[in-house]
């Protein structure tokens, strides 16, 4: 009696949505913005390192994404107080989103950069392209470590007016020169290829 083999189980590649999404620096005039398309089922924690690498951070501090009145993030087990801070591998962008169009992304806890991310338009699903990729922007990344907004402002001043009795330390400090207007598309779009969703 002949025995019934079973047809080979292969692999189906799922297509999800496609979502652009706008990231701006909030508190900053001229606006620091990019636009980056990613998959629907990123996970949080990679979309952190997308955004990370988009506006130009180096990493190395805390963050959190708050969306609707939920938190996720990396919870701290010393600290339980409220919000809950939900485990970001553990859901996508989609999932997490929902129906929702908007989120916050918070990086670094002392200098809080508020980042405002929206959901501008969602594309099918393209097996072909190669994602994350960040299509526009403007304005250079603050340094990190900088103070924040605030500190930023300030580094702004100290660096644009020879005068000024910190110009030559902030110079020093942020390597001998600072252009606020730079924006390298494809310095970006470099570093995201190294991603791997």
């Amino acid at each position: 009696m002949a025995v019934a083999r079973k047809a080979p189980v292969r692999a189906v590649k799922t297509a999800t949505p496609i979502y652009q999404l706008r990231i701006e620096l909030l508190d900053l005039t001229p606006v620091i913005w990019r636009q980056v398309l990613v998959p629907a089922s990123i996970k949080l924690h990679k979309l952190h390192v997308v955004l990370l690498w988009t506006m130009g951070w180096a990493g190395g501090h805390l963050h959190e994404f708050i969306i609707g009145h939920d938190h996720y993030g990396i919870p701290d087990p010393d600290y339980d107080s409220p919000p809950l801070i939900q485990r970001e591998e553990r859901f996508t962008l989609g999932a997490a989103l929902g129906a929702r169009k908007a989120f916050t992304y918070l990086y670094d806890y002392g200098d809080s950069w508020e980042h405002r991310v929206t959901v501008e338009n969602i594309l099918p699903p393209d097996p072909g392209m190669k994602l994350p990729q960040c299509l526009d922007g403007a304005n250079a990344c603050p340094p990190e470590d900088v103070g924040g907004p605030p500190g930023y402002i300030e580094f702004l001043e100290a660096i644009n007016d020879p005068a000024h009795e910190e110009h030559d330390s902030m110079l020093k400090w942020c390597g001998g020169s600072f252009e606020p207007t730079t924006f390298r598309l494809d310095d970006i779009n470099d570093r995201l290829r190294q991603t791997k969703l």
